[in-house]
This record gives C-alpha cells, structure tokens and sequence, in this order.
C-alpha cells in the first residue's frame, strides 16, 4: 500500500526544489540575523548595568536613563498615530470608493512617493519649513488652551517641539498605512457591498456595514507597520526635536521636550566612549523589544479578528 501511494506520488521538479530550500534558507537567515542583534545588544548593554552617573547623562541608574528616552519615544509615536491613522483611512477610503479612477490613480501614486522620500529630507522640511510656521499655531494655543497640561507653554520660539516632531512622523508613516488598508479596502467581496447598497444603505453606510467590518485586521496590521516607523526613526526626529536630558513631560509645545530612543543613539554615539557606548546600545535594546512587543501584539489582535469573522 505504502508502495502504491509512492509511487503515484507526483515527482518534484527539481526547479521547486531549489526554490523550496532558497525560501527556507532565507527564513533561517531572517531568524540566525534576529538573534545575533539581540545577543549582540544584550552582550553590549549588560555593562551599563554598572555605568556611573557621568555616562548616563546625570541619571543614577540605567533604568533613569532609559525612561526619559522611552517616554519620549513612545509620546512621538502616539502623536504620529493621532494624526496619521484618521488621514489615512480616509485617504484610502476616498480612493478605494469614493474618487473617480482618473483621480484616485494620481493620488494613490502620489501618497506611495513620500514613502520614497528620504527621512533626512522630512527633517529639513520639519526643521526650516514646518517648526516655523508651527510657533503662531503654539503661542495661540498656549494663549487660548493653555490650562490643559498639553499646551501649558512657554511656546517654543522656534517650532522645534516634540509635537512638531510628531507631525512630521505622521507624514513618514502616512503612506504606509494608506497603501496597506486601500488595497484591503478594494478587497472587500462586491456582494457584499452590491447587497448593502440594494437594502437602501447609503455609501457611507454601506463603508460601515461591510468594507470597515471586512478591513478591521488589515487596518490593525497596517497602524501597527506605521508605528513600527514612528517608533525607530532616527534622522527625522533627530534634526527636528530640540531636545533636553532626562525630561519627562505632556506639554507638547514648549522648549523642554524628552528626546526619543533613536534620536538620542544618533546624536550621542559619536562622542561616546566606554561605558558610554554601552549605555546607548542597552536604549537600544529596550526599543528591540518593544518593537517586537508591538509587533506580537498586532500579529495577537489580527488573529483575534480573523477568528471572530471566521466564526
């Protein structure tokens, strides 16, 4: 029996088996190339356990260190998420569905450009162009909603604030989430769209009751990759943000801004020496992990949603 079911079993192509074995060997090299950046940051940042305060910026332990720049990190992030995740959707849904195609086609190539601008020139847009023209926004704000903790000033004179950062790390992460949910909004079965509209839905209804529902996994998988971006940019942040050492705070207008992560590694890593260097790769193993953190939580939350649809 077991020589019967041999041989009518198809012979491989000795082509798909090259392909078979190059896929799993670049899967293996993913992981091999994962794990030795975590044991190489791990090996390098244990000595910071130890630094004196004079290589952690002033702070007295690296826990002291490290929280300021998380906070910061993660507030940007934020930031770039309140802004970015409403802009897209609608972006997406006005070209998936609304735009006529001699004008969704432009704008779909449009918005997948700024993925191909450079971070460095996001950061001279931000710093020479965007601060700016932000400081009236920010001293109007300060005059007017200054009793709430947000924008309780002094207003920076310059723009360069940890939400003009935030901003501008929307536009960075902007195209990626609208890439992603309009080609999951086009997806959307047309049955169901066709027997939304038949029932007297309107198309705003029809969004809700059957493209949003559809899309919910996809738009999750699509905020978490935009936040992966918000969260380990470097170049951008760095040239905006005017930041200041060990600062912790929600006013997101004044001249005291916490510094993120990558930001803090690529303005102290050239004149850092010893233990120093240790300090600010052990930061960087703290964003590896909530990097991955964020991305085990979305893979949870995606399979959660499939599941409910499923059943």
């Amino acid at each position: 029996m077991s020589a019967t079911a041999t041989a009518r079993r198809p012979k491989q192509r000795k082509g798909d088996l090259i392909f078979s074995g190059t896929t799993r060997l670049a899967a293996i090299l993913i992981l091999v190339a994962l794990a030795g950046v975590a044991i190489f940051l791990t090996v390098e940042g244990i000595p910071a356990l130890d630094a004196p305060p004079n290589k952690l910026g002033g702070a007295e332990s690296l826990a002291g260190f490290v929280w300021p720049l998380l906070f910061g990190t993660l507030l940007a992030a934020v930031i770039a998420l309140v802004i970015a995740t409403p802009f897209s959707l609608g972006v997406a849904l006005m070209i998936s569905h609304y735009a006529p195609r001699r004008l969704a086609q432009p704008v779909g190539y449009l918005i997948d450009l700024l993925a191909a601008v450079p971070s460095v020139v996001y950061g001279l847009w931000g710093i020479a162009f965007l601060g700016p023209e932000l400081v009236p926004v920010y001293r109007w704000l300060e005059q007017n909603l200054g009793f709430i903790p947000f924008f309780a000033g002094p207003a920076s004179g310059t723009g360069r604030t940890i939400l003009t950062a935030g901003v501008v790390l929307a536009i960075m992460a902007l195209p990626i989430i609208t890439a992603i949910t309009r080609e999951i909004f086009t997806q959307t079965p047309k049955l169901q769209e066709e027997a939304a509209l038949a029932l007297g839905a309107t198309r705003w209804e029809m969004v809700k009751m059957a493209v949003l529902p559809y899309a919910r996994s996809g738009i999750v998988s699509a905020v978490m990759l935009g936040l992966g971006r918000a969260l380990g940019e470097t170049m951008a942040v760095a040239m905006v943000l005017s930041a200041t050492s060990g600062v912790t705070t929600f006013n997101l207008i004044s001249q005291l801004n916490p510094s993120t992560i990558a930001a803090n590694i690529a303005n102290g890593f050239p004149e850092a020496t010893g233990l120093g260097v240790n300090a600010l790769i052990a930061s960087g193993l703290v964003l590896f992990v909530i990097t991955f953190a964020v991305n085990f939580a979305a893979r949870a939350i995606v399979a959660r949603s499939e599941r409910r649809l499923q059943g």
